[in-house]
């Protein structure tokens, strides 16, 4: 691997260097380090050199650890509470289809359940309070209310408790990615984009007609 040499620049940006396309590599290395190994047990420098690029390139784009894990997650999430809200304010919102946007969502950011439980969802998680504060109202806070729609309009069991709901469905639509490894190597649960539409197929199944016959 060649060692990209960190050369002295004046204050200000750096020329040549907004990148859209490195941008994006450095946030897909850091989202699969840090979903691997935890955010504590990684690097800045661990990551520069997965990314082939020098820890001031990071810092550039970034400013910090802390930051670029921010990035790294609010690239993926942002879209996702943007689409939610679409769905909130759109007349019919099928829980199909709101699996299926994050089921897709995940699909092309498979690291991000697996980050997102090590870092918001388990005691101490890095970003927990930072997702709680700024994020957790528009994304799995939004499904409470679109359910509650669903079940006004009478497309959805008004039985069900919207909140109860919301979460059973983030579960159906990632729990699957966050068992990948087990899943392939112990049930034979394939990963490739047939086996995700399969997937996603069943996890539809079940929304629309339970497991009982």
């Amino acid at each position: 691997m060649q060692t990209a040499q960190i050369k002295r620049r004046p204050r200000g940006r750096p020329a040549g260097q907004d990148n859209p396309q490195l941008r994006n590599s450095i946030l897909d290395t850091a989202e699969q380090l840090f979903a691997r190994q935890g955010y504590s047990a990684t690097s800045m420098r661990e990551i520069a050199e997965a990314s082939s690029v020098n820890p001031a390139m990071i810092h550039y784009y970034f400013g910090s650890k802390s930051a670029l894990l921010q990035h790294v997650m609010e690239r993926t999430l942002e879209p996702l509470a943007t689409a939610l809200a679409e769905m909130k304010n759109a007349q019919e919102a099928p829980l199909e289809a709101i699996s299926h946007l994050l089921m897709d969502t995940v699909s092309r950011h498979p690291n991000l359940p697996v980050l997102m439980v090590r870092e918001v969802m388990l005691p101490g998680g890095v970003m927990q309070e930072h997702f709680l504060t700024h994020m957790a109202s528009r994304l799995g806070g939004a499904l409470p209310g679109i359910i509650e729609n669903e079940q006004k309009a009478g497309r959805v069991m008004t039985g069900l408790d919207p909140a109860i709901s919301a979460m059973l469905l983030l579960a159906l639509s990632f729990f699957p990615f966050i068992v990948r490894d087990v899943a392939e190597k112990g049930l034979g649960i394939a990963y490739d984009r047939p086996g995700l539409e399969q997937l996603q197929t069943h996890v539809a199944r079940l929304l629309q007609e339970g497991i009982t016959s």
